[in-house]
This record gives structure tokens, sequence and C-alpha cells, in this order.
């Protein structure tokens, strides 16, 4: 598999990502055990996980893995913080209660440090230098080598880059995070223009529009995908719209004319985009995780690609047309 430096750095990631988020909770160590082993074989490297999945139990499978099955060394190991259990506050960031996270995660993983550490969202009530002091302790202490941001909006995304980049002795930043996928092109008004131009590199989260562009939920829900877990139902029904049905049509048509499966266009469409390091894939099972996979032998010819372009454009209304075409 490709490897790809993440932003304006030395760090290299697989230009596809393994996702945790239903490790421990949607999917055992036997399925995680599988998946884990099928990406690596493909050339795999970058893991993506969070403190908040599984309430740590993610984490804590992840280093069964890697104590008994794939060496820690060969993967790019990712996990974020700052996401807050408290109803009254979604999210803190503060330094205190982010590196307190770090060292949480750290023993659940069973590692002295990760490759990337992310702050899962803005904090709107702390200080955005304070958020940003605990990125460079933490790789200062050498409990990270590369820090990162997640769910920030452009400016906040140019504010900090711009900090990190033009402060002395502040840590760049590495990489954003953000839902990305033919479903869902908002990060393309500000986001991604400000992390090209600060030369931050995008991991696209939801790359298959939360599992509808497979094409799954075209004739309804099935009893086990996503769209029926009680945990998870929330998360795909806003994607289960008319305009969704137009894309994901569309998607099957050109699957169709490339002899391949829609998975594998909508993958495709996102992992080439300007500014994508990797995208990151979310599967229950093995076998999920294998279809997804089979993406690396595809590339979109150009008339397809502009054809999934135009279908799935967002609504672009002053000031952001014309002016931050990528």
């Amino acid at each position: 598999m490709e490897q790809r430096h993440l932003g304006r750095t030395g760090l290299r990631v697989s230009r596809l990502g393994l996702g945790t988020l239903t490790w421990g909770r949607d999917t055992d160590e036997h399925e995680a055990a599988g998946q884990l082993k099928e990406f690596v074989d493909a050339g795999g490297t970058l893991v993506d996980t969070a403190d908040v999945y599984a309430d740590g139990g993610a984490e804590y499978l992840l280093s069964r893995l890697t104590d008994n099955l794939i060496p820690r060394s060969e993967l790019v190991i990712a996990t974020k913080a700052g996401s807050a259990p408290d109803a009254e506050y979604r999210f803190d960031a503060s330094r205190g209660r982010l590196l307190a996270a770090l060292d949480a995660s750290l023993r659940r993983l069973g590692t002295d440090h990760v490759d990337l550490w992310q702050v899962h969202a803005f904090d709107p009530a702390t200080p955005t230098e304070e958020t940003l002091h605990a990125l460079d302790l933490a790789v200062s202490s050498g409990r990270a080598r590369y820090v990162g941001v997640c769910n920030f909006s452009g400016w906040q995304l140019a504010k900090a880059a711009t900090w990190q980049r033009c402060a002395v002795g502040r840590v760049p930043l590495s990489s954003t995070q953000m839902e990305y996928s033919l479903l869902q092109r908002g990060i393309e008004r500000e986001v991604l223009p400000a992390a090209l131009d600060a030369g931050v590199g995008l991991l696209a989260s939801s790359p298959l529009g939360r599992g509808v562009l497979t094409g799954k939920y075209r004739h309804g829900i099935p009893q086990e995908s996503r769209g029926a877990s009680p945990y998870l139902a929330g998360f795909v029904q806003p994607y289960l719209g008319e305009r969704s049905r137009r894309i994901v049509d569309a998607v099957a048509t050109a699957a169709d004319g490339l002899a391949s499966s829609p998975l594998a266009v909508a993958l495709s469409w996102v992992r080439d985009r300007p500014g994508t390091a990797s995208a990151i894939v979310g599967a229950r099972t093995a076998a999920q995780l294998q279809a997804a996979l089979s993406v690396e032998a595809l590339t979109l010819p150009d008339e397809i690609r502009g054809a999934l372009d135009d279908i799935s454009a967002p609504v672009r209304r002053y000031p952001d047309q014309d002016w931050n075409e990528l």
C-alpha cells in the first residue's frame, strides 16, 4: 500500500487507515485480530483510535493485539483526547485534562508513546494557546511523536496552525481529522483550503458516508448494519435522505461501468482528493475490511471522477463560491 507524508512532516502513513470505533463494542477481539492482520498484510500502517471508543476498550484491545499479533514497531498508532463524558461539557481540552487523558491512553495501549496524538474537538471554554501547549508538552516529553487536531472549523484550524508554526518552540500541527466523503463535502468550504495552505495533512474519517455509500441501505436497513445498531443508528440516519440516494445511485452506476463495487468507487474518490493523506476505514468484520482494502487497485478515470464531483457538489454561496476551488 502506498505510504504518504502526513502534511509537511517526515511521518509517513498508509493512504488507507484502520479505524477502531467499533472495537471493544460491536467488534470483539477475534474480529479485531482478523482486521488488524488483514490490514497489515495489505501494507497498512495507520491505526486510528480514541480514548472514548468503547470507553477505552478499543485502546486496550489494540494493546492486546500488539502484544500477541502485530509488533508495535510496524504500526503508526494515532489516538485522541478531549471528548468529555459529562453532559454539561462535551469537550474539555484544558491542559490538565488532555495530559491526564494521554497518560491514561498510554497505559491502556501498553506503550510509552503514540505516533500521532490528536485533540478530538475544539473546546470554546479553554484558550486555544493552552490546548496547544498540551500538544507541545506531549512531544517534548516523548509521549507523542506528532500532533494534530480533529473537528476544528476553518478559522480554528488556521489559528492553531499559525500559532504553532510561528511561535518559538512550538510543535507544528501534522494533521486534521475530519469527516469527508461524497455525502459530506463541507470541509471543502474552509477547512481543506486552510489545511492545504498550512501544510496540514487531512485524515478523512467516514469516507464511505457512514457506510451508506456502499449501497447496502438502498433497499432498507440491514439487520446487522450500523444503521440497526442501538449505538450507531443515529449516526447513519442523516445520510439516508433523497440527496444521498441520488449520489449513491451515481456511485453504483460508476461501479457497474468499472466492474468494481460502490465501496471501492466511493473510497477511491476520497483517497485521491487533494490534501488527503489517508482515508480511515472502519469495519465491523475482517471480510468488510478486505473489501475496502481492494480499492488499492482502483484509480477513477477523470470523466467518472468529474461526474461524481458534479452530482455531489455542495451548494456554495457568498463569500465562498469560486475563490476556494481546489
